[in-house]
């Protein structure tokens, strides 16, 4: 059984600086599609960033050039680095893991196992 725990959630002025974690239990990270997603309040899930078993990265136009994914295959472990922080990305943050290798379209129902959230909250 596959688990993801996030960490690394908390409030943080506009234009401040946070990284979540995520640790995977039980899957491999290093050869596996992971992602970050999140949801405010009253939306849809949305997703933030995926990173492939290569290395290839994506990420979603609202975060791109403040946002990082990143990983350590030692630590099994999953990161997002955010910068530049805006109150509209007040949300839980989600890690979820998919059981390929690659991330297909990224999208929410291509991924088989997800995490608790952290939440993430900026005021400006």
């Amino acid at each position: 059984q596959v688990q993801l725990v996030e960490s690394g959630g908390g409030s943080v002025q506009a234009a401040g600086s946070l990284t979540l974690s995520c640790e995977v239990d039980g899957g491999n990270v290093e050869i596996a599609c992971m992602g970050w997603f999140r949801q405010a309040p009253g939306k849809e899930r949305e997703g933030v960033a995926t990173s492939d078993r290569w290395g290839t990265t994506t990420y979603a136009d609202s975060v791109k050039g403040r946002f990082t994914i990143s990983r350590d295959n030692a630590k099994n472990t999953l990161y997002l680095k955010m910068t530049s922080l805006k109150p509209e990305d007040t949300a839980t943050y989600f890690c979820a893991r998919r059981d390929s290798w690659s991330c297909g379209s990224g999208k929410r129902s291509d991924f088989h196992y997800w995490g608790q959230g952290t939440q993430v909250t900026v005021s400006s």
